[in-house]
Order: structure tokens, then C-alpha cells, then sequence
């Protein structure tokens, strides 16, 4: 059965017409959100360096483009374009870019509240 509200919180999104934020030096954001959900494309320059960190949301992310070295729990596990890595809740994790740049979408959930600030949804 269809949730009553489900229209009206329905979105069809073409990533070009998103507004695009810097969040770091060689490093831009876009973002969908839903209530449970939150959908983010990155694009990283060539050898950015993201620090290791965790956080409470379980992560997913797809490699769209380019070559990254991520480290999870002290371990190095290199990805390249078409490769997907499930971040538990929890663990602590970074990447470096290499020689290319890179498009990144992350999947959160629940969504990143603090990326939200000063944003309305």
C-alpha cells in the first residue's frame, strides 16, 4: 500500500542542474536527500587526501570514476571505477586519490545532518 505522503516526497534528480559546493580545497559536493536516505557525488582531484575518520552512518560508495586508495581499519584496499565498499557504522576509514581524479557517490543512512547545515532539504 502506498504511504499517502509518497508523491509529494518523491524526487527525480539530473545531477547537472544540483548545486555544486566546494567543501575542501580540490574537493565539490552534491547532494539528494530523502527522510532515511542521503545520496552524495563527490569530485575529488588527483591525489586529495580525505582523513581517516568514522561516524555513526553506514556508508556505501561507488567508485564513478578514477582510481582510489582507501584505508579501513589501518588496511589498504585500492578501488578503481565500478567498484562498490560498504562502510559499516562505526569504522574508521580515509581515502587518497591517485593519479587521476576521481567522482565518488556515497550513500548515508540516516543522512549526514551535518552536511545539511544551512541547507534546506
Amino acid at each position: 500500500m502506498t504511504p499517502p505522503n509518497a508523491l509529494a516526497a518523491f524526487q527525480h534528480v539530473d545531477w547537472s542542474a544540483m548545486p555544486v559546493e566546494t567543501i575542501a580545497e580540490g574537493v565539490t559536493r552534491q547532494m539528494v536527500v530523502g527522510d532515511r536516505l542521503m545520496v552524495c557525488r563527490l569530485e575529488l582531484k588527483a591525489r586529495t587526501v580525505t582523513p581517516i575518520h568514522s561516524h555513526v552512518h553506514e556508508q556505501m560508495t561507488f567508485v564513478e570514476r578514477g582510481r582510489v586508495a582507501f584505508f579501513v581499519e589501518g588496511q589498504q584496499r585500492n578501488a578503481a571505477a565500478g567498484d562498490i565498499l560498504l562502510f559499516p557504522s562505526g569504522i574508521q576509514h580515509g581515502a587518497t586519490m591517485l593519479e587521476e581524479d576521481v567522482v565518488l557517490i556515497d550513500i548515508f543512512s540516516p543522512p549526514r545532518e551535518e552536511f545539511l547545515a544551512n541547507k534546506t532539504r
